[in-house]
C-alpha cells in the first residue's frame, strides 16, 4: 500500500492522515483489511509501535475497525473523513471552511480524542478520570446550595471568585499541600480546562513552544495545539520529567504533574524539582503545576506541592475540585504569581465574566464547616478499597500477561502487557469490549509511540464486586486470543 507521509507532526499522525486520504480518495473502501502493523511498518521503515499507534488513533475515531483474530479493517461507512489538515478541513455537518485558524485547529484536534468514545455503553467501563460517586454528596450538596442561594447576591459575581471561597482554598492549601498562598493570588476558574486554556492566553503567542510531558495529560496538549502553540514534548521516568531534555531556547510556559505524573504515576524527585526551578528563573520562562489529583494518596508519604517551593515566583498552581467532589460542579483554583495576577483576572473577564457565585459559595460552606474534609475521607476509603479490589483481581485472572505499576495515589494504574498480549493489544481491547469490558490504551498519550504498550485502568467508578467481575472478563477475553 502507497503512503505518503507529509513530514508534520509525530509519525503516527502523520501515517494517521494519509490513511484518511486515501479511504476519501477512494484508494481504501470501507471493508478493507489494512496491512498487519508489522508488514505496513517495514514498508514503510517506520516502528512498528509508530504503525499500531496510528491504527489505534484511527480506531479512536471510528475510521479502522479491529476485528479479533482477523486484523484490522476500513469502517469509513457514515463516518465523518474530514481531512486533518488544511484551512479546508469540514464542519461534519456541511461543507463549510473553517472561519479562522483556530477553528481549524480545533477540527484538527477533534480527530485526536481518545478512544473512551469507542466503549460507550459498556457494561464495565475501565474508564480513568471518573470520580467515586458517594452516595451522600447529592444530599449534601443540594442543601449547601439552596443555603447558598438565600443569601448570595444575584448580581455578576468577583471576576477573581468569592472571597470565602478564595478564603477556604487557601487554609487547605496551607494544611494539605504546603502551599502558602493568599487570597489576592487565588483564581477561581471553570476547571483545569479553563486554567489551562487562560494560561494559553496569557503566556503563548502563535508560534509560541509549550513544553509538555511525554507521555501526558492529552487535554492540555489539544488545549495548547488549539493556541497555535508548538509543542515540545520532554520524556518522564521514575523520577518524573526529565529536566536535562529541556529546550535550550526559552519556551512560553512548561506544563507539568509533579505530585502524580499523569498517566505513569511518578512523583518528580526534589533534584529534578529544584532543577526545573532554576531552568525556569534562567529562562525567564513559567511552570503550570498540574496538581489534579494530589489529595488521593494511600500511602502515609505527604508529597508537598512544587509551588511550595517556588520562591522566585515562576510556578502557576492548578488545583480542582472535580476528582474529590463531581466534575459537574466545574470549579477549579489557580495560585497565581503576583506579576501575573492581573493578566489572569482580566483574561478570565473576557472569557466568561466569572463563575457561579452560588456554587461557590455553597463550596466554600462546604469546605469550612469540615463537610469537604469528612467527603474527602469517605472517597479515600472507597478508593483504597477499589484499588486493592483491582490489584487482587488481576493478580489471580491476568498475571500471565499483565504487569501493574503501583503508584500508591490516584485514582488510575497502568498496566504493561507481556508476551502475547503486548503485540496484539487491539484485538484484546476489543475482545474486552464484546464482553462488556471497557479498557483504554496509554498510547494516546504519547507524542512518540511508547517502547512498551499498556493499558491504563481506572477503578474509581466500578465498585469491588464489578472491578472483580471486569477483571475475570478481561482475563477470558486475553485467554480467547
Amino acid at each position: 500500500m502507497h503512503l505518503d507521509l507529509d513530514g508534520d507532526g509525530p509519525q503516527y499522525l502523520q501515517l494517521s492522515r494519509a490513511i484518511r486520504s486515501a479511504v476519501q480518495q477512494g484508494r481504501l473502501a470501507s471493508g478493507t483489511r489494512l496491512p498487519p502493523t508489522r508488514d505496513l511498518a517495514q514498508t514503510l521503515g517506520l516502528a512498528r509501535n509508530t504503525v499500531r499507534a496510528a491504527y489505534e488513533h484511527l480506531g479512536a475515531q471510528g475510521l479502522v475497525e479491529g476485528r479479533v483474530g482477523a486484523g484490522s479493517f476500513v469502517h469509513a461507512n457514515g463516518h465523518d473523513s474530514a481531512p486533518l489538515n488544511g484551512s479546508t478541513a469540514l464542519s461534519p455537518h456541511g461543507a463549510t471552511p473553517a472561519p479562522s485558524a483556530y477553528a481549524r485547529r480545533a477540527r484538527e484536534l477533534l480527530q485526536d480524542f481518545p478512544a473512551w468514545r469507542r466503549h460507550l455503553g459498556v457494561r464495565y467501563s475501565l474508564q480513568y478520570g471518573e470520580p467515586f460517586a458517594d452516595a451522600l454528596l447529592p444530599e449534601q450538596w443540594r442543601n449547601v446550595l439552596a443555603r447558598a442561594a438565600l443569601y448570595t447576591s444575584m448580581g455578576y459575581p468577583p471576576m477573581a471568585g468569592v472571597p470565602a471561597l478564595r478564603e477556604a482554598v487557601c487554609k487547605y492549601l496551607r494544611s494539605r499541600r504546603a502551599v502558602d498562598a493568599t487570597p489576592d493570588n487565588v483564581l477561581i476558574v471553570a476547571g483545569t480546562q479553563q486554567a489551562l486554556a487562560l494560561s494559553a492566553r496569557v503566556l503563548l503567542d502563535e508560534g509560541d513552544t509549550a513544553v509538555v510531558e511525554d507521555p501526558g495529560y492529552f487535554s492540555a496538549r489539544h488545549t495548547f495545539l488549539a493556541h497555535g502553540a508548538r509543542l515540545v514534548g520532554v520524556p518522564v521516568d521514575k523520577s518524573g520529567l526529565m529536566v536535562d531534555e529541556l529546550p535550550e531556547r526559552r519556551p512560553g510556559l512548561v506544563s507539568v504533574t509533579p505530585s502524580h505524573q499523569f498517566p505513569l504515576g511518578a512523583v518528580m524527585s526534589q533534584r529534578r524539582r529544584q532543577e526545573l526551578l532554576r531552568y525556569a528563573a534562567r529562562h525567564d520562562t513559567w511552570i503550570v503545576e498540574d496538581d489534579y489529583d494530589a489529595e488521593l494518596r494511600y500511602d502515609s508519604r505527604q508529597v508537598a506541592a512544587l509551588k511550595a517551593m517556588d520562591r522566585q515566583g515562576r510556578v502557576i498552581f492548578v488545583g480542582s475540585f472535580s476528582k474529590v467532589l463531581a466534575p459537574s460542579i466545574r470549579l477549579a483554583y489557580m495560585v497565581l504569581p503576583p506579576a501575573l495576577r492581573d493578566d489572569f483576572v482580566t483574561a478570565k473577564r473576557l472569557m466568561d465574566m466569572g463563575c457561579p457565585a452560588i456554587e461557590q459559595a455553597a463550596l466554600a460552606h462546604f469546605m469550612e464547616t469540615g463537610a469537604f474534609e469528612r467527603h474527602l475521607r469517605r472517597v479515600l476509603r472507597a478508593l483504597r478499597a477499589r484499588r486493592n479490589a483491582l490489584f487482587s483481581a488481576m493478580q489471580q485472572h491476568s498475571a500471565d500477561w499483565l504487569e501493574l505499576h503501583d503508584s500508591h495515589a490516584g485514582m488510575h494504574v497502568v498496566g504493561r502487557l507481556k508476551g502475547r498480549a503486548a503485540t496484539r493489544q487491539d484485538e484484546l481491547i476489543e475482545a474486552a469490549r464484546l464482553r462488556g469490558v471497557g479498557v483504554y490504551t496509554l498510547a494516546q498519550h504519547y507524542i512518540r509511540p511508547p517502547a512498551q504498550p499498556g493499558l491504563l485502568f481506572g477503578f474509581a467508578a466500578l465498585s469491588p464486586s464489578e472491578i472483580e467481575v471486569a477483571a475475570r472478563q478481561l482475563g477470558r477475553a486475553a485467554s480467547e486470543l
